[in-house]
């Protein structure tokens, strides 16, 4: 369901010119799309309305585009037809990745509201997982901003992906989640049967193959190691055995984890990746299966976010 409001001063249509509250400076938004999934992790069948509510509040031409199943694709393709000044998404991670990856450089501004499960991408940009307050900052402080990632088989992100056996805890975590303790159970025991045998063997812009546990490539928006869009900053966890890996999770929650002496870090912008079987891999947030020859390639700029200045960064996500 597709539902026009218009900048029309009346009772029927809107506040008073006068009472409007006033746009970002930074930023043309004359005219504003917002494609909403209901059904998507924390959005809820309220969230149309709502965000019609407040997009009235803003001397904008706005459209709210319910996304329903099996339409997504043409309603996606519809939405950017209109060439709005700004794409503002409320819907999964995927989703949000599926459209700033169509954006481009040269596309609309991108808004990724928090409607996911994990919303690194949201977060990173509006440092909130409540997508009302992300709506609002992105309004009222956005600007255009260059947003980088990578891309691996067609997958792009824009935070971070991790690649090899710890992303097999991603599925447990989801589980639970869901409240689903028994398949909870059953990826955790097969993520400890695979913990620290199905090593990476990994190259850094051509250089000479290392093995790994784990790589994670963190993107420039929120790495804490990185001033400049250079490339990824690649990561390697080798942790040899059950006691280490705990180590490394301590020093992920209570100080820098790059100080760990079981990961090293560079930058890089051409990532090669071989193993045995397929890659598990979380990319930005999503679990999903690699083929065992992977890829990863540096996107300098991705497409461009409409989010205030500085970015949440890698304490958000």
């Amino acid at each position: 369901m597709d539902t026009q409001i218009a900048d029309t001063p009346d009772a029927a249509k809107g506040p008073a010119p006068s009472s409007l509250k006033a746009l970002s400076p930074h930023a043309p938004m004359k005219r504003v799309v917002m494609l909403v999934n209901p059904l998507s992790g924390s959005v809820g069948p309220r969230a149309a309305a709502e965000a019609e509510a407040i997009l009235k509040e803003y001397d904008i031409e706005a459209e709210v585009v319910t996304l329903e199943g099996g339409q997504f694709d043409a309603q996606i393709d519809a939405a950017f037809a209109r060439k709005p000044d700004v794409l503002l998404v409320l819907a999964g991670d995927g989703t949000a990745r599926s459209v700033a990856s169509k954006a481009k450089p040269d596309g609309p501004l991108i808004a990724p509201l928090p409607g996911g499960t994990m919303n690194m991408l949201p977060k990173a940009l509006y440092g909130t997982a409540d997508w009302k307050q992300a709506l609002t900052r992105a309004l009222e402080e956005g600007e255009p901003r260059p947003v980088s990632g990578g891309e691996v088989q067609g997958e792009y992100f824009y935070c971070a992906a991790i690649l090899g056996s710890p992303a097999l805890w991603a599925p447990a975590r989801e589980a639970i989640r869901t409240g689903k303790i028994r398949l909870a159970w059953q990826y955790g025991r097969r993520a400890l049967k695979r913990a620290f045998s199905g090593r990476l063997r990994y190259s850094l812009d051509g250089a000479e193959r290392r093995r790994s546990e784990a790589l994670v490539l963190i993107s420039p928006m929120i790495s804490r190691a990185m001033d400049e869009a250079m490339g990824l900053e690649a990561a390697a966890m080798d942790p040899t055995d059950a006691a280490e890996a705990f180590r490394l999770a301590a020093s992920a929650v209570f100080s820098d984890w790059r100080q760990d002496p079981s990961v090293s870090t560079q930058p890089a912008r051409r990532i090669e990746v071989h193993a045995r079987s397929r890659i598990p891999a979380v990319i930005d947030g999503e679990p999903m299966l690699l083929k065992p020859d992977a890829v990863v390639r540096f996107t300098p700029k991705a497409f461009r976010a409409l989010a205030p200045r500085p970015a949440a960064a890698e304490d958000s996500v």
